[in-house]
């Protein structure tokens, strides 16, 4: 079940409200006695990856269930997503030596089946119920999120979690069912941000081939087709060197992949002028995580600014479902009355 962006935390009896987990998002399937298998957003194994979970988790959990939650690393300074990237490395003893170095641990925040009851029809309350019956006394690596039915709480806990690398808070109705691949819960973020494609990218003016100038970024319609919504530049001098062989694999030739059939960059206007809009097409499969002010039709309205790679998101799950429209209050106020 995903999570649709929302711009201010919900009021209302019916809600539950968690600290956002800046980490994987991780679903643990355990049979009581061989080791739990663990499974990406994407329906990958994570296991090669948290050797250490493994292990740990089949010491730590108490009994048949399948859990979702949040792979984590704890840092000195709090979550630290950073480490969490360096474990996805094709080396098996690179990340062995991280696993013993940098340890990671499973955060739950739901309960999908407890033993032999399947509990996806359960209503989100009932589900919260059985897992802290099941947490409790569970030992490290496993953990359970901590969760408030009171907004002012959730609130303190967006303003004083930032700094420990949570990044908002997730709101979830106590009489939803779990409803697989919708956007059925609330994120409220620190930051508007978006987990957009990249399609392509433009050389820096003059550096043709020797340096990166912005890269250009998509998203999917419900239909599926891939549109430009806007790009990103915001690197330093030698990041964007470094981008050159970075992109260098994706570069693809084939006009039936990335932007074509949506919105295309390069697209002339009265603004552009006689500007140089040539662009090199990329393979849509790698995926960023970028800051944006304000999300206009199916674009962004100023340049978007680059977070992070977001190497356990799907390109196919980055589409424009990710926002809730939301009316600006300066319009609310001159319009309300009608």
């Amino acid at each position: 079940m995903l999570a649709k962006l929302t711009p201010e935390i919900p009021t209302g009896d019916d809600w539950l409200f968690e600290p956002k987990w800046d980490g994987f998002r991780c679903i643990v399937f355990f049979d009581g006695a061989r080791q739990p298998y663990l499974q990406s957003r994407d329906l990958k194994p994570l296991a090669r990856y948290f050797p250490e979970l493994v292990d740990g988790l089949a010491a730590a959990l108490p009994g048949p269930a399948v859990l979702d939650g949040e792979i984590v690393i704890m840092g000195p300074k709090g979550l630290d997503f950073d480490a969490l990237q360096m474990r996805i490395h094709p080396a098996e003893s690179r990340v062995r030596m991280l696993a013993r170095e940098t340890p990671a641990a499973f955060v739950a925040f739901d309960m999908l089946r407890d033993g032999a009851a399947d509990l996806l029809k359960t209503p989100f309350g009932e589900r919260r119920s059985r897992l802290e019956r099941y947490f409790a006394g569970v030992r490290p690596p496993a953990y359970l999120t901590p969760a408030t039915t009171g907004r002012e709480l959730a609130l303190d806990w967006f303003d004083r979690f930032e700094g420990a690398g949570f990044d908002g808070v997730i709101a979830k109705k106590l009489s939803d069912t779990y409803q697989p691949g919708k956007r059925a819960m609330a994120k409220i973020k620190h930051l508007r941000t978006a987990d957009c494609v990249v399609g392509g990218f433009r050389w820096n003016r003059g550096e043709e081939g020797k340096s990166v100038g912005s890269l250009l970024l998509g998203l999917y319609s419900d239909d599926g087709i891939f549109h430009h919504v806007g790009h990103t530049s915001s690197f330093s001098t030698q990041e964007k060197r470094d981008l050159v062989a970075g992109l260098a694999p994706y570069v693809s030739q084939d006009e039936g992949q990335s932007f074509g059939q949506g919105r295309t960059p390069g697209t002339p206007s009265r603004w552009t002028g006689g500007k140089d809009l040539s662009w090199v097409r990329l393979r849509p499969e790698l995926v960023c995580e970028v800051a944006f002010d304000y999300l206009q039709g199916n674009r962004f309205r100023h340049a978007a600014t680059f977070k992070r790679w977001r190497t356990d998101k799907p390109p196919q799950a980055c589409g424009f479902d990710q926002f809730e429209a939301a009316v600006p209050y300066e319009l609310q106020r001159v319009f309300g009355a009608g």
